[in-house]
């Protein structure tokens, strides 16, 4: 199961490159439900090996791109971050103290804080894209204007799986020009 986890996780991010190229300036907020990939209960059954596989497939695009990536937690942190500390630098966002684990924070981000030296906790950001995996509501994290992308894989596993971009607003009126 865990290649085809990570393969599905490719090509959501593929997608997503399609319709917005991410790159160093650019930031990606995920938000995983790691139970409803293995087809439960959202917060119900942690795992760490569809954690590991989603991540898998996040890194080797993160290391090819560039894009700066941020892991949203669970409500029972309040959906902060985990970030690495030269995103936390770039986007100046806000540190705060807490250690994600699987019961307060997701199997996700517990994941992903152990995997990067440098991780750090981050309250809030305003990410330029998303990929929600699970219905785990990343939209408080996005820039003001979200734009739908639409995939080609519906489905991580067992959950529904949305994804958004991000433009500038469009301000100025009838006499305005855009492009």
């Amino acid at each position: 199961m865990t290649t085809a986890w990570t393969q599905q996780m490719s090509a959501i991010l593929d997608d997503l490159l399609e319709a917005m190229p991410l790159t160093e300036r650019h930031l990606l907020v995920i938000g995983v439900s790691t139970s409803g990939v293995a087809g439960q209960k959202i917060g119900t059954a942690g795992s760490n090996e569809v954690a590991a596989a989603i991540f898998s497939a996040v890194e080797s695009l993160h290391e090819r791109h560039g894009f700066h990536v941020a892991f949203q937690c669970c409500e029972h942190l309040n959906r902060a971050l985990v970030v690495r500390a030269e995103t936390l630098k770039q986007f100046n966002l806000t540190e705060v103290t807490v250690v994600p684990v699987a019961n307060a924070g997701g199997a996700m981000a517990a994941h992903v804080y152990r995997q990067w030296p440098d991780a750090v906790v981050v309250e809030s950001v305003q990410a330029h894209a998303a990929i929600d995996v699970g219905d785990t509501l990343i939209g408080m994290h996005l820039r003001p204007v979200a734009v739908p992308v639409r995939l080609s894989v519906e489905k991580l596993g067992q959950a529904h799986v949305t994804a958004a971009r991000t433009r500038p607003k469009l301000i100025g009126g009838s006499r305005a020009v855009y492009a």
